[in-house]
């Protein structure tokens, strides 16, 4: 049998995709639990302020600006229902400290711009945590930063950094949309642009687009996370992430202590209290001042431990948090990782292993 000919074929792809496209027009969006469909025509607020001060919504580029903003956030679906599942969690602490600095509400949604409620994220820039500072606005405003601790990633000391960090730029500028803009481009260079364009009003300046859309980007998740349903969002209580529930211990010691000991110790495990301080980048606690937390209810084990670690002498702490591991039989390197605390590479690397094969008996070094 012959080949169709060509125009009989171009019809019959024509006629399907024809049916493709009358199949995709007729498809809507996936309603609500409510059965309502999420609208194209969601618009902004008539009127909106952020931390008290009022967007000047009358100018036509202002209006644009942010509309643009709100758009692009409103419709990233996924992300915005992770904002809404992880406010849940750090919300209330933000909330309690703001009040308690007398600052506004408004600036839990720096957060948000910053690092989407992510306390681990960093930037290319080298930024790191919740509030993404960088090392030297860190170390300026009490935060400790090495290679054993950086407290960048404990959500609460950091939160106390940036809000101190955010007073003194509150202080330094004559109002709070410039002091959000220094915060993001740096207090010096806005000092500058200020400087160079003779103009102190944020919405007159010419400053680099990133800092522009910033302000911006923090207005509509405001606007969208103060009224999640006006915009289709609409989650269950069970849905949303529960603040984490642990003690918290001011520690000093200038003995080495092995995380995986101390979990053990306290009835715990070493992943456990290891996620609960991940701004301890090692597995042993840092020598002097050290914040450590447990899972709650563990805060009498861990005094208990510290103390009878306090009474015992350097050696006998080095015997209690050993600095090796003689390899059992049916170890493999995965099994000690998770023994110890200590990853797979770590292991390789302080004891020069190439492959993966071990011998009973061995003993592998755990500290450099």
């Amino acid at each position: 049998m012959g080949a169709k000919p060509q125009p009989l074929r171009l019809a019959i792809v024509l006629l399907l995709l024809g049916f493709a496209l009358a199949s995709l027009s007729s498809c809507s969006y996936i309603p609500l639990k409510n059965k309502q469909l999420v609208s194209a025509r969601v618009n902004l607020p008539q009127a909106i302020t952020l931390c008290n001060e009022p967007i000047p919504l009358e100018s036509p580029t202002v209006w644009e600006k942010l509309d643009r903003e709100f758009t692009i956030a409103v419709w990233d679906r996924p992300q915005v229902i992770l904002w809404l599942k992880r406010a849940g969690r750090y919300f209330p602490y933000l909330e309690k400290r703001l009040a308690e600095e007398g600052l506004p509400d408004d600036l839990k949604y720096l957060a948000v711009a910053e690092s989407a409620l992510i306390t681990s994220i960093r930037s290319s820039k080298g930024a790191v945590g919740m509030w993404q500072l960088m090392a030297p606005t860190a170390r300026e405003h009490g935060l400790r930063k090495n290679h054993l601790i950086d407290e960048r990633l404990d959500f609460e000391l950091a939160t106390d950094a940036a809000l101190n960090y955010i007073k003194h730029l509150q202080d330094t500028f004559p109002s709070w949309t410039l002091a959000l803009a220094a915060y993001n481009c740096g207090e010096y260079h806005l000092k500058r642009e200020i400087n160079k364009q003779k103009v102190d009003d944020f919405y007159s300046l010419n400053l680099p687009s990133e800092t522009e859309r910033f302000i911006f980007r923090i207005t509509a998740i405001k606007i969208i996370m103060e009224n999640p349903q006006r915009y289709g969002y609409h989650l269950e209580k069970e849905q949303i992430y529960q603040p984490l529930e642990c003690d918290t211990v001011q520690l000093k010691s200038d003995k080495k202590l092995h995380l995986a000991y101390i979990a053990a110790a306290i009835g715990s495990e070493y992943r456990i209290v290891k996620e609960l301080n991940p701004h301890i980048l090692t597995h042993q606690l840092p020598a002097g001042p050290c914040t450590l937390k447990v899972p709650q209810g563990f805060q009498s084990r861990l005094i208990g431990v510290l103390q009878q670690l306090e009474s015992k002498s350097s050696g006998e702490v080095a015997q209690a948090c050993p600095n090796h591991y003689v390899v059992q039989a049916g170890d493999t390197l995965s099994h000690i990782a998770v023994r110890t605390g200590i990853s797979v590479a770590t292991l390789k690397r302080l004891n020069n292993i190439k492959g993966s094969l071990l011998r009973v008996g061995q003993r592998l070094q755990l500290t450099p």
